[in-house]
């Protein structure tokens, strides 16, 4: 068993999720964790393949007297988002994961977790191993990058899977089941300017904001997290004129689905408006800090000295820069009017980095109807318009139509009363699943998708809630016990 998890329960889980925090699998980068559960899969003599794009299916027979149960595929990705804080070494190409306990919860050490999705790999892989469980035929589907594009999903052809029921184990609140889920796509700008040379009489400073949460895009998007580059932004928008400023460099955000933790940008002015700016600086932090104090009680905005930069961008595009990242709208659109508390659509300034001569954005937009994504991405993408950007768009994913006659909802729904005496929330979810790209090639196929809980997924703060593991794993074993006949 695991070394820091192995004494928890069930352990075959636990056991299977500290295994995998051995393996980087970042996303585009899964060589390592799939071949370990490929392997795991013919260890134990059971069916197993990989299909063209890499994706890995492992099939195990039905336990005597239960050959007649429709065919249930348990389905999880195997990447994950790669994030660390600034200040922590880690090397996600060869660096195992580090959890640890930490009251009631698992983390890791300065990074990503890991959990979403790996807990409900460990699931599926438990599922595999204990030859205790009464089921019927089982398949499992352990995708590729689905984080960065759900590609794995997307390259699925519909001739791989015999299954008649989908159990997506990609969600993060025990006791809730989804049964929909949004669709998305990416809007990138690119903004190309003339570096100009900086005065001697320019000092620099690079300034900086750091110490919020992050989070996932979708999921926390409503939750009044703060976006470090709207703050870092909004500084320099409003500081920009009255201290000179000019700008060599701007950063921030690392992932399309994160909401950005950490920004920064370097900046030249004139050497007597220094202290004023500073000034202004130690202002500005505690007005934001004020703002989010209940939110985001770490945030720090920072000015400090930092090497003389030799250039920096033209005052025009400067400005056009600033004006579109200022004004690009982030965070909630609308919500919806059916399901009560359920984000609509949104859209997430998500990162911005500087390369050469080009000031590269990435925005993710996403809704659970299919006209309002494309109204979104126009209404993004008419922002940098203004502005004279370049702008591509990602190809975008389907959302997953709520179907609340499942006959799988209807077993969850049986079984989780049955075991709790209450009844369980059934809800769609403002986070892309699997499940809207696999219902596109598999029609037919029934759907539920449910896991358990855990928080700050996508950020270094990201942590498994550890007395829900024993539900999620009943309620998997018990519905597996419980699927309908052909």
């Amino acid at each position: 068993m695991g070394e820091v998890l192995g004494h928890l329960k069930p352990s075959l889980v636990w056991k299977h999720f500290e295994e995998l925090c051995k393996y980087p699998r970042c996303s585009k980068q899964e060589e390592k964790v799939a071949a370990y559960v490929k392997s795991f899969g013919q260890k134990i003599n059971l069916e197993t393949f990989t299909d063209s794009f890499g994706n890995v299916i492992i099939r195990k027979p039905a336990t005597p007297g239960k050959e007649n149960l429709k065919t249930v595929v348990l389905q999880g990705h195997l990447d994950m988002v790669c994030e660390k804080n600034r200040d922590v070494q880690h090397d996600f190409d060869k660096d195992p994961i580090q959890p640890y306990i930490d009251g009631g919860w698992v983390k890791a050490k300065g990074t990503t977790l890991g959990a979403d999705n790996g807990i409900g790999v460990a699931a599926a892989l438990a599922v595999l191993e204990d030859n205790e469980i009464e089921h019927g035929p089982i398949e499992c589907l352990f995708t590729l990058d689905e984080e960065t594009g759900l590609t794995g999903a997307s390259s699925l052809s519909s001739d791989v899977l015999k299954a008649d029921i989908l159990i997506n184990m990609d969600s993060e609140e025990e006791g809730s089941l989804y049964i929909g889920c949004a669709g998305g796509k990416n809007t990138q700008a690119v903004f190309t300017f003339r570096p100009q040379a900086v005065s001697d009489k320019y000092t620099s400073l690079e300034v900086k904001v750091a110490g919020l949460k992050g989070g996932h895009s979708g999921l926390e998007i409503h939750s009044g997290l703060g976006n470090a580059v709207k703050i870092l932004v909004r500084l320099l928008w409003k500081s920009a004129k009255d201290f000179k400023l000019k700008l060599a460099h701007i950063e921030g955000g690392n992932k399309h689905n994160a909401i950005p933790r950490e920004a920064f940008a370097v900046v030249a002015l004139p050497k007597e408006n220094k202290k004023a700016f500073l000034a202004f600086v130690e202002n500005f932090n505690a007005t934001v800090k004020a703002e989010l104090a209940t939110m985001e009680p770490n945030l720090m905005v920072t000015a400090d000295k930092y090497k003389k930069v030799a250039k920096a961008m033209d005052g025009k595009i400067q400005e056009k820069i600033l004006n579109a990242l200022y004004a690009v709208p982030h965070g909630v659109i609308k919500m919806s009017a059916d399901i009560p508390e359920l984000v609509e659509t949104s859209t997430n300034l998500a990162v911005v980095n500087t390369k050469g001569n080009k000031v590269n954005v990435v925005t993710s937009q996403r809704s659970s109807v299919a006209s309002e994504i494309a109204d979104i991405v126009d209404m993004v993408a008419s922002v940098f318009r203004l502005a004279d950007a370049e702008l591509t768009f990602a190809d975008g994913y389907p959302g997953w139509k709520p179907n609340v006659n499942s006959e799988i909802l209807g077993v969850f729904k049986d079984m989780y009363k049955n075991l709790y005496g209450r009844e369980p929330e059934v809800k769609a979810i403002h986070a892309g699943l699997e499940c809207g790209i696999i219902n596109e090639k598999y029609p037919d196929m029934d759907m539920i998708s449910f896991g358990p809980t855990m928080f700050g997924v996508h950020s270094p703060d990201e942590k498994l809630k550890i007395d829900t593991i024993p539900l999620f794993w009943e309620q998997l074993t018990t519905a597996l016990k419980n699927i309908p006949a052909k």
